[in-house]
């Protein structure tokens, strides 16, 4: 797993694979930057981690292969980008095509890059989220595995509306990490294929609908083919 900053995704992944009949184990937390909570966080919880820093390196190909030889040494088979915070270069994407996945705050394919929160407010929207989907060498542009909608309410201001989409992303991410896991989501060319998962009457591919709690949102969760 990657990260950069406090790893509450992070988090939510290790609690997840913490369950006796979660379908991966986290192998090893890689931060590009060091003294941030989530190593901490991931040391508390007896994961191993590492530094990998971009100033100890000349080029960000070099970072990038530092990152790549990391990963392989443990013997990683899938990662997860946490709140990882730089692009990867085109070559180390490309080694993990398919293996490589990432949690974005917005409805992809609105809202890409930063400051998702912000711009949905000045858009006007009425539902935001975030979104689970493979890497590939464009910025949030990869296959979607999963999507969980929130509603944006009448008076949120940033910080209120960025809090309502994290409580989504502990939910969807675990989720869609065991889709993939579990061999029921793959990515083939440009798409995402699902297999072993239907709900039947309406034909759709959707996955079970975490509860929606404070969300007030009837179905959180929805996989889209």
């Amino acid at each position: 797993m990657l990260i950069s900053g406090r790893g509450s995704n992070m988090a939510a992944l290790i609690d997840a694979a913490a369950e006796r009949d979660f379908p991966a184990e986290i192998a090893v937390v890689l931060s590009d930057t060091p003294g941030v909570h989530g190593l901490a966080v991931a040391s508390a919880k007896g994961i191993p981690s590492s530094v990998v820093q971009r100033a100890d390196f000349a080029t960000k190909s070099a970072h990038d292969a530092a990152i790549d030889a990391a990963l392989r040494s443990f013997d990683v088979e899938l990662v997860a980008l946490a709140g990882y915070m730089r692009l990867l270069t085109a070559p180390c994407v490309d080694k993990w095509r398919g293996r490589m996945i990432n949690i974005h705050p917005a409805l992809l394919p609105l809202f890409k890059g930063l400051d998702t929160h912000r711009r949905a407010l000045e858009a006007g929207v009425r539902v935001h989220g975030c979104t689970v989907h493979f890497v590939t060498p464009d910025m949030d542009d990869g296959p979607i595995v999963a999507q969980a909608a929130v509603p944006v309410l009448v008076g949120d201001d940033e910080a209120a509306l960025a809090a309502r989409v994290l409580k989504a992303e502990h939910q969807l991410y675990p989720m869609a990490l065991r889709l993939i896991a579990e061999g029921k989501a793959r990515m083939d060319g440009g798409r995402v294929v699902f297999s072993g998962i239907s709900d039947g009457a309406s034909g759709s591919i959707s996955a079970p609908a975490p509860v929606a709690q404070d969300l007030d949102v009837e179905h959180l969760a929805r996989i889209t083919p």
